[in-house]
């Protein structure tokens, strides 16, 4: 699949809120349900079919995992009707799918979009995640800084006390020190169980009152935030991080040779792309899908960084047309 058509993001960027609409509403049906795959699912189709709808000669480059692990929108799938501009796609269908199956906050549907080649192949490993949002110098904090000194500089920055900073963190066993060195210098700490896209586009939105992201998630949703804050604003560092020598055969696979090579925002996301998430189950971003008699309505963040425009969208829908 082959395109030379230009990629017009203004014109894109309606059905890419479809298509997350479109997830997230199918995975509704199964919030509070206890079963991750089967909302994972119910999103992946949904999505899938909304994709194939736009005009696009479409690539999946982040998705649910290589072709062999993931019958629909793997890596390398192309999606699309074809007649249209080549474009890489990264896409979480449901990004949160124990949130969704628990009805716990901050379920997400996630989407970008921009021109071929202009997402990293970010392999299936994790990454080292460090984040602020917009209005900083470059460097303000950097990965080489302990927690603590990460704390600092940015309190620094903002001109206030570090028990000022709030800092969001996956609350995971590997990251026991990190939050109790943060703690240490009086910041406050948001712990998530899951959904780190969204923990790192809250350092973007000043209404979540989150500061800072850090610490050690999925590679591929690291991608996910970089054009999140490409939209939004804000900088983002990552690493990737080897557990064994398969996973350095994934980034080798993926054609990445430097291993030990830290990754800003635009290195992330090289080119101007269009963003959207769609709320599933309530969260400090988006409000949740919304059932009422013979009515469904969510709520969708799309944002294009070419314009650093902002839209937020309810639709409501009749059920009969889901």
């Amino acid at each position: 699949m082959t395109s030379t058509a230009i990629f017009q993001d203004r014109m894109l960027s309606l059905g890419l809120a479809r298509v997350s609409e479109a997830a997230a509403l199918a995975s509704a049906r199964l919030v509070g349900h206890g079963d991750e795959k089967a909302a994972d699912q119910a999103a992946v189709n949904a999505m899938r079919e909304q994709l194939n709808m736009l005009d696009i000669a479409g690539v999946v480059v982040i998705g649910e995992g290589e072709r062999d692990e993931a019958p629909m929108l793997f890596i390398g799938e192309e999606v699309g009707t074809g007649n249209g501009p080549g474009v890489d796609i990264a896409l979480d269908p449901l990004e949160g799918t124990t949130l969704t199956a628990k009805d716990m906050p901050n379920a997400l549907t996630v989407i970008a979009m921009g021109p071929r080649e202009s997402m990293l192949h970010a392999p299936d490993v994790y990454m080292d995640k460090l984040a602020i949002g917009p209005g900083f110098a470059t460097d303000t904090v950097t990965l080489s800084m302990s927690p603590a000194e990460r704390v600092a500089a940015l309190a620094k920055a903002k001109g206030c006390d570090s028990s000022d900073i709030t800092v969001c963190i996956l609350e995971r066993p590997r990251h026991e020190s990190m939050i109790e060195a943060v703690r240490g210098t009086g910041a406050s700490i948001r712990l998530i169980t899951d959904g780190d896209v969204a923990g790192v586009m809250h350092c973007a939105d000043p209404s979540t009152g989150i500061d800072m992201y850090m610490g050690e998630g999925g590679a591929p949703e690291g991608v996910l935030a970089a054009a999140a804050l490409k939209c939004m604003g804000g900088q983002i560092y990552g690493q990737l991080l080897f557990r064994n020598d398969d996973e350095k055969g994934r980034a080798a696979k993926a054609g990445i040779t430097d291993l030990d090579r830290i990754y800003t925002r635009d290195d992330m996301v090289t080119q101007d792309v269009i963003f959207a998430a769609t709320g599933v189950t309530e969260g400090s971003l988006l409000a949740a899908v919304h059932r009422e008699p013979g009515w469904l309505t969510c709520e969708t963040l799309l944002m294009r960084s070419k314009t650093g425009s902002v839209r937020r969208i309810n639709y409501r829908t009749p059920v009969h047309t889901i």
